[in-house]
C-alpha cells in the first residue's frame, strides 16, 4: 500500500477542523478506556487498518488487556465488558453503520441508562471522530504500523 497524499499537510485547516473534535472528545471526560474500545471498534467495522494499529496500541498503552482487544467484534459473546462498556459498543455499532440499522428508540432508551445526556452527546461525537479519521485514512490510504503511542 502507497499513501495517497499526505491530507495533514496538504489541507493544514481541513486537518485542525478534524483536530478540534477529537480534542473536545478527549477533554470530554469519558475514560479513555472507553473511548479506545469506541475507537477500535468503529475501526473495525469500517476496515481501517492504520486506525486499528493506532487505537490497540493506545488502549494498551493505557491499560487495556490483550483479551479484550482480541475479543472485541464478539463483544456480545464475552463477558469481558461492563455493561457501561457493552451500551458505548452498541451505539458505536448502531450510529457507525446508521444507514443500514438506524438507531431505535430502544437502545436510545437503553444506553441512556448508562449514560447522561452530555454523556451521550459525547459519545456519539467520539464515534462521528472516528469514523471521520477512518474515511480519511482509507481513502488516502494511510499506511499502518509506524504509529507509536505518545510518552507519558
Amino acid at each position: 500500500m502507497t499513501k495517497r497524499q499526505d491530507y495533514k499537510t496538504n489541507v493544514p485547516r481541513a486537518f485542525a477542523a478534524m483536530l478540534g473534535v477529537e480534542t473536545y472528545v478527549r477533554n470530554s471526560g469519558l475514560e479513555k478506556p472507553l473511548l479506545e474500545l469506541v475507537k477500535t471498534r468503529a475501526s473495525q467495522i469500517n476496515g481501517c487498518a492504520y486506525c486499528l494499529d493506532m487505537h490497540t496500541k493506545d488502549a494498551r498503552a493505557a491499560g487495556e488487556t490483550e483479551q479484550r482487544l482480541y475479543t472485541l467484534s464478539a463483544w456480545r459473546e464475552t463477558p469481558f465488558f461492563t455493561d457501561r462498556e457493552r451500551a458505548a459498543l452498541e451505539w458505536t455499532e448502531a450510529v457507525t453503520q446508521i444507514s443500514s440499522s438506524h438507531v431505535s428508540d430502544a437502545l436510545y432508551n437503553r444506553v441512556h441508562q448508562y449514560f447522561d445526556n452530555k454523556e451521550l452527546v459525547d459519545l456519539t461525537m467520539a464515534v462521528i471522530a472516528i469514523n471521520g479519521w477512518n474515511r480519511l485514512a482509507i481513502a488516502f490510504q494511510s499506511v499502518p504500523g509506524s504509529y507509536q503511542p505518545p510518552k507519558k
